[in-house]
């Protein structure tokens, strides 16, 4: 059997003030959320808490140095943290969470990162209800708690969230950096798939606990950048092995790959942030594959994204998913860090870590509050069956800018949302703040 080399291909990846008329009043200020976000952005009514759980991924090949060379890889047991919101008891604990991470950067010392939450640390799960589960995949070296904003909101909404940590091999060099890369190739869709079986398979028998809430006839997937990757093959579009760098993970793990890939995962909605593996010098599917996937997508990508490469690399996957039903949210001016929370980055912290974490033109904190928005919208549609959830994506204009809302000389509307009566404008936006957007949609069969 002729072996892959991993070496060849990853290389080149990785060079990589009147008197009113009329004055509406509305809440500026709301609990968990700045009176500018977006309706759907702002917290929902259930207490929130969270948990770590470890699971074990049995018989995992790993790509070492000899195994790129020779193409013999090694089995080995995979470890991996899943970090979990769900709706709890409220007053059940008043501990907060903190989630901390050490980032490590190539030629840096380690330092730690920290995020404040409103989610309480081993709160007790409710009771007596079902809520659908959404499992989230971070990007390339990031991890399970980089997201923990919107995993707690989803959570406050009525969601079992759960986000794995993939522990992505740290890169120190140009050799470790494609061994960590390839890896990456092979486990994103692997670690989605299995985790889903375990936490399903735990739902059977748990009488209380976040695994008691889940109804696993509704499960939703969100991937970013390299979790997006994963993802899009996780819900049904298998990879094709034809172009770099897919063309050199070595065959036992292609064979591995395509075996898991037969059937889709029980997906029945996802979202991708900015997914990597659409751009032409990297792309990982054929049309005809991501045909395949069936169930709706929300895809979101900054039109600036260099990463993933919006014209030619997400704009391709968003025409090519004619199997389903899929909206594309644009971010104008927007590069690759359209998701995260918004990590107060010290003066002194090195350009290496504001440019993993932070986007250029926008403010994460603003990125955030639209996503959790669209995001809340899309799922309580497509997981809870929400028919009135889809006017918030199916909007009056393609481009936010063009939306109309006339008001009279003066009229002061003090953070009015855009509902029924305000039907050529984005639905929950304040007036004038549905700006710097663009919505796509296209029907299966389109």
């Amino acid at each position: 059997m002729k072996k892959r080399h991993l070496f060849a291909g990853i290389v080149a990846v990785l060079a990589v003030g009147v008197g009113a008329t009329a004055y509406v009043i509305t809440p500026t200020v709301h609990a968990g959320q700045t009176g500018e976000a977006p309706e759907l952005g702002r917290t929902g009514v259930y207490a929130v808490g969270t948990v770590a759980k470890n699971f074990t991924l049995t018989n995992r090949q790993r790509i070492t140095g000899w195994g790129a060379l020779t193409g013999n890889l090694e089995s080995a047991d995979r470890n991996l943290s899943v970090r979990f919101w769900f709706p709890a008891k409220a007053g059940s604990t008043d501990e907060t969470a903190q989630y901390v991470h050490s980032m490590n950067l190539p030629g840096k010392d380690p330092f730690d990162i920290v995020s404040s939450g409103y989610a309480h640390a081993d709160a007790e799960a409710l009771e007596g209800e079902k809520f659908p589960l959404v499992l989230m995949s971070h990007g390339y070296g990031g991890w399970n708690s980089q997201f923990s904003n919107l995993g707690e909101h989803l959570a406050s909404r009525g969601y079992v969230v759960a986000s794995i940590h993939h522990g992505d091999a740290p890169v120190d060099g140009v050799t470790s950096a494609i061994l960590s890369f390839g890896n990456v190739l092979v486990d994103r869709t692997l670690d989605q798939r299995q985790i889903l079986t375990q936490i399903l398979e735990n739902t059977k028998s748990a009488s209380t606990g976040y695994s008691a809430l889940i109804d696993p006839q509704t499960v939703g997937l969100i991937g970013y950048s390299m979790g997006g990757y994963g993802a899009i093959a996780s819900a049904g579009a298998p990879y094709v092995y034809e172009n770099s760098p897919m063309s050199n993970i070595p065959e036992v793990a292609q064979a591995q790959l395509q075996e898991i890939s037969k059937e889709p995962a029980p997906i029945k909605a996802l979202v991708t942030f900015a997914p990597w593996g659409g751009q032409p010098d990297n792309r990982a599917w054929s049309a005809e594959n991501l045909s395949k996937i069936h169930a709706p997508v929300l895809l979101i990508s900054g039109n600036q994204d260099d990463v993933v490469n919006y014209e030619e690399g997400v704009k391709w996957l968003h025409a090519s998913l004619t199997g389903t039903e899929r909206y594309m949210l644009v971010y104008r001016e927007a590069r690759h860090n359209i998701v995260g929370n918004d990590f107060d980055v010290q003066s002194d912290f090195a350009f290496s870590a504001i440019e993993f974490l932070k986007e250029p033109v926008w403010r994460s904190d603003r990125l955030n509050a639209i996503n959790q928005h669209f995001v809340t919208a899309f799922l309580d549609w497509k997981l809870k069956g929400q028919e009135d959830k889809a006017d918030y994506l199916n909007v009056p204009t393609v481009d936010s800018n063009k939306g109309n809302w006339p008001v009279g000389f003066g009229e002061q509307l003090n953070g009015k949302l855009a509902g029924s009566e305000e039907q050529d404008f984005w639905k929950g936006f304040q007036r004038r703040w549905a700006a710097g957007l663009e919505m796509h949609h296209a029907v299966a069969g389109e």
